[in-house]
């Protein structure tokens, strides 16, 4: 079972990915701005993987390691993501 103050900080933090990347994305909506189209995408992917690791380990009883490993597989991906935005050439 996962501990209430885990489960709260994890969905404390899936919700304010979840809030940043629809901001971002309803900047993209507006502005037409591709780079904030990856900013939405980066911090979708950081709140998934913030909750991943907890799932995979509990529900589908993945090792510890594998949990892990694929929380760090999202989290860098979503980081990407935000890196590539901030290098997108906009000319």
């Amino acid at each position: 079972m996962i501990q209430p103050p885990i489960l709260l900080a994890k969905l404390v933090t899936l919700a304010l990915s979840l809030v940043v990347a629809a901001l971002a994305y309803h900047g993209y909506r507006r502005s037409n701005r591709e780079p904030m189209r990856y900013v939405s995408a980066g911090f979708l992917f950081i709140g998934v993987g913030a909750i991943c690791e907890s799932l995979v380990f509990q529900v589908f009883g993945a090792s510890l390691l594998s949990a892990a490993l694929l929380q760090a597989v999202l989290v860098s991906g979503g980081l990407l993501l935000i890196l590539a935005s901030l290098t997108f050439d906009t000319d």
